[in-house]
Order: C-alpha cells, then sequence, then structure tokens
C-alpha cells in the first residue's frame, strides 16, 4: 500500500518539458518544465482568483440583477415605499382607533381625557397648564353652583308669557328654513367655521350629549317652557346643570354628524312640547 503512495506521489511530481520550436529551423523559442503538481496547484490558485473577482464584481457592480431573485433598482425602490405605506397606515389605524375609543367612551357616558400620542415618526403634544384655585374659591364656586343649579328664576327681569326677547344664536345666513311638513323642525344657519354659539335666553342646560345624526348637541331649558337646542357643534363649552344667560357662548359652530352639509348651526325653539318657528322671534341676517 505504501509503494503505491509513494508511485502515485512521484508521478505527481514527475517532471514534463514542455518546448515550443520553429518548425522551420527547430530553434527552440520557449521552454517550461512541468510537473502534474505544479499543474494542479496552478489550475487551484487560478479558480481562486476567479471566484474571488466574481464574487467582487457581483457584489460592488450591478451585475447582482442579472442573479435570479435578486431584486433590481425598481423593486428595491417599491419595496421601500411600500414600508413608508405601511408605516403610515399603521399610524393612521392607530389615530382611528383612538377616535372609535373616544366615541365609545362617549356613548356610554364615560369621562374622555386628551392622552398624549408618541411614535417614532410623529409627535404629538397636548396643552397640560392648569391653574391653581384656592380653597376659598373652590368652596364658593361650589356653593354657587349648587345654588344655582336648577334656579330658572334668575333672571332680572319678568318674563312675559306673550313677548319675549331672544338673543341671536349665532351671525350667519338662513340656508334652510322651519318646514313642519318636512319634519325640519328648526332653522339652519350657515356659519363661519369656529364662530360662537351663543344662548338665546337665560336659561339651565338640560342635555349636552354627542348624536350620530346632528353630532353634538346642546340643550337650554328656559322659563315658561321654552327649550333651545343647537346641533352640529364641534365643541360644547357647558356641561348638563350649568346656568347660561342670554347671549353667553355655550357651544362653537362645527360641522359634526352625518346630517350635515358644512359648518353650520340647526337651530330649534320649542314650548310646551311643540315646535316654534325660530324665525319668527329671531331675525337672522
Amino acid at each position: 500500500m505504501a509503494g503505491k503512495r509513494g508511485a502515485f506521489w512521484k508521478k505527481l511530481k514527475y517532471n514534463y518539458k514542455l518546448s515550443i520550436s520553429n518548425e522551420t529551423s527547430y530553434e527552440e523559442l520557449f521552454t517550461m518544465r512541468l510537473s502534474r503538481l505544479r499543474v494542479i496547484m496552478g489550475l487551484s490558485v487560478l479558480a481562486v482568483v476567479l471566484v474571488g473577482l466574481t464574487t467582487l464584481l457581483i457584489a460592488f457592480t450591478d451585475l447582482k440583477e442579472f442573479i435570479p431573485g435578486f431584486p433590481d433598482g425598481n423593486m428595491r425602490r417599491l419595496i421601500t415605499e411600500n414600508a413608508l405605506r405601511v408605516d403610515s397606515m399603521e399610524m393612521e389605524l392607530q389615530k382611528k382607533d383612538a377616535y372609535l375609543n373616544s366615541i365609545k367612551s362617549i356613548l356610554q357616558g364615560e369621562e374622555v381625557g386628551v392622552r398624549e400620542v408618541r411614535s417614532d415618526s410623529l409627535l404629538q403634544r397636548y396643552d397640560t397648564i392648569q391653574f391653581s384655585i384656592s380653597e376659598e374659591e373652590s368652596a364658593f364656586r361650589a356653593a354657587m353652583e349648587e345654588r344655582e343649579r336648577f334656579n330658572l328664576t334668575v333672571s332680572r327681569q319678568k318674563e312675559s308669557s306673550e313677548y319675549y326677547h331672544f338673543f341671536s344664536p349665532v351671525e350667519g345666513i338662513v340656508s334652510r328654513g322651519f318646514d313642519e311638513k318636512s319634519r325640519h323642525y328648526g332653522t339652519d344657519i350657515v356659519a363661519k367655521a369656529n364662530s360662537r354659539v351663543s344662548a338665546v335666553m337665560d336659561g339651565v342646560v338640560c342635555f349636552t350629549d354627542w348624536t350620530i345624526k346632528t353630532g353634538y348637541v346642546i340643550q337650554v331649558q328656559h322659563s315658561n317652557n321654552l327649550l333651545s337646542i343647537y346641533k352640529h357643534n364641534s365643541t360644547l363649552l357647558k356641561k348638563q346643570g350649568d346656568y347660561v344667560m342670554a347671549g353667553e357662548v355655550i357651544a362653537i359652530v362645527g360641522n359634526t354628524g352625518e346630517e350635515t352639509t358644512g359648518p353650520h348651526l340647526h337651530f330649534e325653539l320649542w314650548r310646551s312640547g311643540n315646535p316654534l318657528n325660530p324665525e319668527n322671534f329671531i331675525q337672522f341676517k
């Protein structure tokens, strides 16, 4: 066995002469001594060099795009754009979830608080400034609010059962009037966005809530069984049980609810369960 290995190793190291001669004069132009071992080693080195050069060309040039399965420039751009779109969609879904949770809390009568929303690409901060109130002032406010909570006789002027002086709820133009046949029991007044909504008379806020069709709604109970209703507000500034004076701001004009076509106020006036035409009592612009 050892003899066979020795013979094989001897064959690998056996030298051969490679010469190039002139065919006419037989002069030797080039001579090289080779062995099988040298040929194998040379081919191996050449293979390693070729593999290294090919790897470098593929890694640092555009030749890699010709490899099956490797994304080209357009595909990589689309992948990046899709990743950004997915991130934006996740942010929008978070906003929608927060909005739906707020609506759910409102419908269930729970208190809705303002939360701080943080993300890698978005940072929203809300004002949390609070003014301190002394204990004496807090006690005085609580006593006055409790005493006047459901009092409808605080008005300085004695109301007549036949004559009423109404304060205009908002400055705007009437876009749709009172129509009892079509069950439109109020007047639509187009106003600028974020305009103030005022109470038409002295009274007590008896209802504040959000509805799907009419958005944020506030109702004020007045003396002599008069009830005023303000719909499609963007923000309500009063709570149920608050006493308001005529002309006092109670809400902000908005565009909330499904039955709205733009910033406007839907104003209704009722007495003893019967709807009244607001334009018979209030002169709108």
